[in-house]
């Protein structure tokens, strides 16, 4: 048991520190305090030993230490886990309990005073640099008001309030809480060790037919941060839950296109965990280095280049029908009020409204799906209005290396609809042919409520044909 004196007026300040050495009979106490009160092993002490103070110079902190040895005199003494640790608790003892195993001479005859002083510093570091009242150790998280506390503290440095540290702010940190400057290679040092170097994170080089995502360790990480915010463990991250969780980053990266609307969200605008790892799989598909920043932020401590990986080219996945990849990305072609946007929102679960409103620029929406059992896929649809499909066309030839299937919606009521929807399965389709990135295609019909022009399925079944040929 460890005690700090109550003398000093200041409760940060001890003007010493007392050790109660507790413990069943012929175990060492006496033992242990006499080797680290002389810095040597006495064979021969006395039962009970009177109070010793060890030197002042033997620990960092220069706090006087006073040792208190206990006689045991109670016969039916077990076992510690059944008689002391419990009996601490009856007597309501508030004070650090550190457990110290004895006598490991008795197995091994050449060791001698291992680990004895550090029993007495961690027994005094318990005291004057206590870890309870800043971090939890169940949920390995910090204390609320530690945390509170370190933002003050950061705020208190922030001189130009832009919410980050200048290397002149963390220079005069260091010089006010240590009294000593940092030199310039420190500062990149420090940065570098935290995620912060400019270099930290070198460009990968993939082709445009191979794509980025998260690795196991990277999603494991966020599946623990997830849990770590969900205050209220209804499995769902609210907006509030998600702003905490963003406060490290200097802002949320899923504010406006083409995150913000891209997963599913209940009615509160919460987030479950597959949502919250959909966000993430599209941001790793679409900036791979903007989404590596943002796990830093959160805190991820792996090597940078550890949370992403490369998949192999679409390619060879075709040539082989067998894709390792875990991300897929559907482009979402078709004329204009064909039920484009109708269908991407039904994908995230968004009500169906009978208000158009045309899309004007590429949009997203990710979700999980399942391919087979235990087998779980993120599938990206981008939908790309009429108005953009002559520009992705002759932006490169390239354009369609990142699409895995390609889906032409049309609204089965109207033929110019139809024609239209058809038009633009071949123009893609001839494309990916040109290019050499050739991909599935698929033919939706949309507005099945709404009966069908007389002659769609006849043409649907030859242009099927045209596609196929």
């Amino acid at each position: 048991m460890v005690r700090a004196s109550a003398n000093s007026v200041n409760p940060h300040v001890h003007s010493g520190v007392r050790i109660v050495v507790a413990g069943d009979q012929g175990t060492g106490k006496s033992s242990l305090i006499s080797t680290a009160a002389s810095e040597n092993f006495r064979p021969n002490v006395a039962p009970v030993l009177p109070p010793s103070t060890l030197a002042l110079d033997l620990y960092p902190d220069h706090v006087p230490i006073t040792v208190i040895d206990t006689t045991s005199s109670i016969p039916d003494i077990d076992r510690l886990s059944t008689f002391w640790l419990p009996h601490l608790r009856n007597l309501e003892v508030r004070v650090p309990v550190i457990v110290v195993g004895c006598k490991l001479d008795l197995r091994d005859e050449t060791s001698r005073q291992i680990q004895v002083p550090e029993v007495f510093y961690y027994a005094q570091k318990a005291v004057l640099h206590p870890t309870a009242p800043l971090f939890d150790q169940e949920t390995q998280t910090l204390k609320p008001r530690c945390v509170r506390a370190l933002k003050r503290i950061f705020i208190l440095c922030d001189h130009d309030r832009d919410g980050a540290l200048s290397d002149a702010e963390l220079n005069d940190f260091q010089v006010k809480c240590f009294n000593a400057p940092l030199q310039p290679s420190e500062i990149i040092g420090v940065k570098k060790k935290k995620g912060l170097a400019d270099d930290l994170f070198p460009p990968l080089k993939y082709t445009p037919d191979q794509s980025v995502e998260l690795t196991n360790e990277a999603i494991e990480f966020l599946k623990t941060i997830f849990d770590a915010f969900d205050a209220d463990f209804d499995g769902m991250l609210r907006p509030c839950e998600l702003e905490e969780l963003f406060s490290t980053a200097p802002e949320s990266p899923w504010i406006g296109n083409p995150y913000e609307d891209a997963a599913e969200r209940n009615a509160f605008q919460g987030l479950s965990l597959d949502a919250f790892l959909s966000e993430w799989a599209l941001m790793a598909l679409l900036n791979p280095t903007f989404s590596v920043e943002n796990l830093i932020y959160l805190g991820y401590s792996g090597d940078p280049l550890s949370a992403v990986r490369v998949t192999r080219k679409r390619r060879t996945d075709r040539k082989r029908q067998l894709s390792e990849r875990n991300v897929l990305q559907c482009f979402v072609f078709g004329p204009r009020n064909a039920g484009k946007s109708a269908l991407l929102n039904s994908f995230i679960g968004r009500p169906y409204s009978e208000a158009y409103n045309p899309t004007i620029e590429d949009r997203y929406a990710v979700n999980v799906v399942d391919i087979a059992k235990e087998n779980k896929k993120y599938l990206v649809l981008k939908e790309i209005p009429e108005s953009g499909v002559e520009k992705l066309l002759l932006a490169n030839k390239e354009s369609l290396a990142s699409c895995d299937i390609a889906v032409f919606v049309h609204d089965r009521s109207v033929e110019s609809s139809w024609r239209a929807s058809s038009e633009l399965l071949v123009n893609i389709a001839g494309h990916g042919e040109n290019t050499g990135f050739e991909v599935p295609c698929l033919i939706v019909a949309a507005k099945d409520d709404l009966e069908s022009f007389t002659s769609a399925i006849q043409d649907s079944i030859r242009l099927e044909r045209h596609a196929s040929g």
